[in-house]
């Protein structure tokens, strides 16, 4: 068990970074070139919602990188809009501008490509809801680890 457990772990780092290789390999398909893959993966979990920054920290582990930073830079590239809170001059809501909103439209019809494929080809919908309900028991185990 032992030995499952550390490659389970291992492989969820790797799939991560393989992941965030095929957002790379797409966006180059979509000749974007002004995000990368990360903030790409950081827009994608903005969607059409208006979040603050601690709430996407939250929503998404982005393997190292810095949000802040990451927002940024797309804020400078017209990819989110920055709005200061009204009641928290600490706090800011994030939101998607027009381009943002066109890249996550473009995004999300490549991952729901993928995931046709995904279904037809490596796993149907049963397999997949199991093996997201054993990560969701991961994390839970891992998160009670911490509060111990």
């Amino acid at each position: 068990m032992k030995d499952s457990y550390f490659e389970a772990v291992v492989m969820i780092e790797r799939l991560h970074r393989l992941f965030l290789e095929v957002v790379k390999m797409e966006l180059d398909k979509l000749h974007t070139r002004d995000i990368n893959n990360v903030q790409a993966l950081v827009l994608y979990n903005i969607g059409k919602s208006q979040l603050t920054v601690g709430e996407l920290t939250n929503r998404g582990y982005y393997l190292g990188s810095n949000v802040s930073y990451n927002l940024r830079k797309m804020v400078q590239n017209d990819y989110v809009l920055q709005v200061p809170s009204p009641h928290d001059r600490r706090s800011s809501h994030v939101k998607l501008s027009a381009k943002g909103l066109e890249l996550f439209e473009r995004l999300d019809k490549v991952l729901g490509s993928h995931a046709t494929t995904l279904h037809k080809e490596v796993a149907n919908s049963e397999s997949m809801n199991d093996f997201c309900h054993t990560l969701r028991k991961l994390e839970t185990f891992w998160s009670g680890l911490l509060t111990r």
